[in-house]
């Protein structure tokens, strides 16, 4: 018998309204993907729970009791019930798409063109968290994200956007006090900005070693968008990406310092988990983007070509 607070396992329900809908155990079999065998196992433990008879079995068919019809009726209008309830959630999952990605690349880059995605994908709503560490993917908090790295993160995958590449920027009114970069031991009236990492493989590029002395340095901020923040209003010269930093350059406010361009190998990659290989709102961001950062790369290729690139 049926208890009021139980009910019988979902699988024989399932084997149940499939074959009563269809009129027949092998078609539920080919619909739920098993053997009729299956189907009539399921169905028997069924009947044996509830003791009742569900069918009647004849040499080439089956037919419902009035017993296996009522129950039937109300199986097939809860799973139909179920399966809405799925569509409408997939529905309103594929209409958010939450990202992750670094401080510098969300907020010099993605975020004055995510605008552009808007128009082309309405559809979409974007909902975009920055962090400097990356943040797990795969547990409903995000969708993607974008990383910096070598491309090879497990279950993920990658899509390569654009490389890594930074050089000496200040703002035009220090140009000329920048004259003495191409010696590290050579003082400077304008402190450094930016990753002592990078100045170092920066020189290193140069063919000078080492590189800048820790007294070089003026104030230490917290990422590479604050660095050029600092240098655009005159605080020093920021080792910074001349890709994520282009509008500050085209609109005069920043200058190259030097003519050397180096990079560490690294790249921006847009990453999703392999499991969501067929969500559309991904698959629509990520044509997106990686179409964005293309001609981002066609707008710097000389950039790009000429860069010295080193391992960190």
């Amino acid at each position: 018998m049926v208890r009021d607070d139980k009910l019988p396992p979902l699988p024989s329900i399932r084997a149940f309204e499939a074959a009563a809908r269809l009129e027949s155990f092998s078609r539920a079999a080919h619909e739920l993907g098993t053997t009729a065998a299956s189907v009539s196992y399921h169905v028997r433990q069924l009947e044996r729970q509830t003791g009742l008879h569900l069918f009647v079995r004849h040499p080439h068919k089956v037919a419902l009791t009035a017993a296996g019809a009522a129950i039937a009726r109300e199986a097939t209008a809860a799973f139909a019930v179920l399966h809405a309830s799925f569509v409408t959630a997939q529905d309103q999952d594929e209409a958010r798409l939450s990202l992750t990605t670094l401080p510098t690349f969300g907020t010099s880059w993605l975020t004055p063109r995510l605008g552009l995605f808007r128009a082309a994908h309405p559809d979409i709503a974007i909902e975009l968290e920055l962090s400097a560490e990356p943040q797990a993917l795969g547990d409903g908090r995000f969708d993607a994200a974008i990383r910096h790295g070598l491309g090879e993160w497990r279950g993920l995958r990658s899509v390569h956007l654009f490389p890594v590449v930074f050089t000496p920027l200040c703002a035009p009114a220090l140009r000329e006090a920048a004259g003495g970069l191409d010696d590290p031991g050579r003082p400077l009236d304008v402190p450094l900005l930016g990753r002592p990492d990078w100045w170092a493989l920066w020189y290193r590029a140069l063919g000078v070693v080492p590189g800048p002395p820790p007294e070089r340095f003026g104030t230490s901020l917290a990422a590479e968008h604050m660095d050029i923040a600092a240098a655009v209003a005159g605080h020093g010269i920021a080792m910074g990406s001349p890709l994520l930093f282009r509008d500050e350059i085209a609109s005069g406010r920043l200058v190259p310092a030097h003519d050397l361009v180096a990079g560490d190998g690294c790249a921006f990659w847009f990453v999703y988990p392999v499991a969501r290989l067929q969500s559309m709102k991904i698959a629509r961001f990520r044509d997106w983007l990686s179409d964005a950062a293309a001609a981002e790369v066609a707008h710097a290729r000389d950039i790009v070509e000429c860069a010295v690139i080193l391992d960190p």
